[in-house]
């Protein structure tokens, strides 16, 4: 099991290099949470102040889960060789999920490359 220190580097920090499983797993784990939320909202009556409790936490799981899209997507670029920036192409309607299934699907340098020694860890600091 990961501890605490990995999994915030995983869903949270921008440096290293991301396996396509991890990424693959890690977006899956978002969705379901994401999913669960919106599923737990729609039960409650409406107006309730149990909708509210369920609606605000379905939001801020959502901004987080933009966040670490984003560096997961930002690390799976990495492990590819390429900028980080391309990441963008998550937020594009209709792109994001080509995008998804690619970075999924996209083998990894082999070895070490300039974002690091090997998947699934932080980039080392100099």
């Amino acid at each position: 099991m990961p501890d605490k220190d990995q999994l915030i580097w995983l869903f949270f920090r921008f440096s290293g290099r991301v396996s396509r499983a991890a990424f693959f797993l890690a977006g899956l784990l978002l969705a379901i949470v994401q999913a669960f939320l919106l599923y737990r909202f729609t039960l409650v009556p409406e107006d309730s102040t149990a909708g509210q409790m369920w609606a605000v936490s379905f939001w801020v799981v959502v901004l987080v889960s933009i966040w670490s899209s984003v560096a997961l997507g930002v690390k799976r670029l990495h492990d590819i060789g390429r900028p980080g920036i391309l990441a963008a192409a998550l937020f594009v309607p209709l792109i994001s999920i080509l995008a998804f299934v690619a970075l999924c699907l996209m083998a990894g340098e082999e070895g070490p490359n300039r974002y690091g020694d090997r998947p699934n860890s932080p980039a080392r600091t100099s």
